[in-house]
């Protein structure tokens, strides 16, 4: 069932975001140091200090190994909830329209690890025994990119689709990285670079996924009322939701019409004011671009399917990236796929920055309200709308 009901509109706002940067090797650094960085930064951009803090949100490293990195002397609410970012976002929001805290820090730092890429399976500080934090999957799942590999085969058989569709994707997130000085990939990409890229399980290549990298975003999450009072414009979070179906795994979920995404869509339609024929700029998720093509057709900008030739028709030649109606941009700094696998901070930072005026040559002009649907089909959809106070 989908309800309407949400007190906690326009009540709790993202004071600031700020990043680190992200890397596309395995640096000397250790996760905890990028995610304390990332903190320190978006803390003395905000004029805040560690004692204004009284609440923490992140998933790795633990909130409360970053308290005490931190020095933060006391905290009446913490969580570690599993990533995409947004599950972070929302228990944050949750907990200062409670009352649970007043002001959270918000967190999570991207790192190479052997789950993501071999290179990182020879760093004995990143091997999953080590650090603590790798992802498995036996020979009875199709976890992860074996599960998108399969479902991009599906929606290619039934849909009747090209590989190109997913290229544009692709393209897009680079030509917009090389206007990111985060990013982590910002040479230019074509269609031919794209069909040639290394084949990882067909029909998705090297290009398709989302780069490993190290590095941290960080927010300060507080009152609307005590927003106003820091150094810039509050974005008001609208509506928050994180997305399941009864059959969740990947080598269960019904159909291409029938999974996390539909759920966080139809959520943040009934809570929110706006959708988006009136949004500045739109973040679908992008750590396989199978998930965006779906994210385009499920908020409704097209039918199952169209996603491919939805984008050429708004396919700006002149800058060779999608402008939505000429005028709204998709991932404009570059996603998951160029900017780097952030689980989706990178989304919802560069929301912000947009929505503050803080994205320099990236900059949407007077943007006011940005749509981030996080996640993929699975047990991780999820969606925040945001607009500028």
């Amino acid at each position: 069932m989908t309800s309407s009901r949400n007190p906690m509109k326009d009540k709790v706002a993202i004071a600031a975001a700020a990043t680190t940067g992200f890397q596309p090797r395995n640096t000397e650094r250790s996760r905890a140091s990028w995610a304390a960085e990332a903190c320190i930064k978006v803390l003395r951009d905000c004029g805040l200090t560690a004692a204004d803090v009284d609440g923490i949100s992140g998933s790795t490293p633990p909130a409360s190994e970053l308290q005490t990195i931190l020095g933060i002397p006391e905290v009446t609410w913490f969580a570690e909830p599993f990533i995409p970012f947004v599950n972070q976002l929302a228990a944050a929001v949750s907990a200062v329209h409670s009352g649970l805290c007043e002001v959270a820090l918000v967190y999570h730092a991207a790192y190479r690890e052997a789950w993501g890429t071999a290179s990182a399976l020879k760093d004995p500080f990143r091997r999953p025994s080590a650090a603590g934090a790798g992802v498995t999957a036996g020979p009875e799942t199709i976890f992860g990119g074996v599960g998108y590999t399969a479902w991009a085969s599906r929606y290619m058989h039934e849909y009747g689709v090209p590989k190109e569709h997913f290229g544009y994707v692709a393209i897009n997130d680079r030509t917009n990285a090389a206007a990111n000085p985060a990013a982590a990939m910002r040479k230019p990409l074509t269609m031919d670079d794209y069909l040639s890229a290394r084949m990882i399980r067909w029909p998705l290549c090297m290009l398709d996924m989302d780069v490993p990298v190290d590095g941290g975003d960080a927010f300060v999450v507080t009152t609307a009322e005590r927003a106003r009072d820091l150094p810039h414009p509050p974005v008001l979070v609208q509506a928050a939701a994180l997305g399941m179906v009864d059959k969740h795994e990947e080598d269960q979920t019904p159909s291409l019409r029938q999974h996390g995404q539909q759920v966080v869509v139809e959520t943040l339609k009934a809570k929110s004011d706006f959708w988006i024929d009136d949004v500045d700029v739109y973040f679908p998720y992008d750590g396989f671009t199978i998930i965006t093509l779906n994210w385009l057709e499920n908020v409704g900008y097209c039918g199952p399917g169209e996603a491919g030739h939805f984008i050429r028709e708004h396919w700006d030649d002149k800058t060779n990236r999608i402008l939505i109606n000429g005028r709204v941009p998709v991932n404009p700094h570059g996603g998951a796929l160029s900017e780097g696998g952030t689980q989706g901070s990178g989304h919802v930072r560069e929301a912000v920055h947009q929505l503050q005026g803080l994205a320099g040559d990236r900059q949407v002009p007077d943007a006011r309200r940005a749509i981030v649907t996080a996640g993929g089909f699975f047990f991780n959809a999820q969606g925040v709308t945001l607009r500028r106070d």
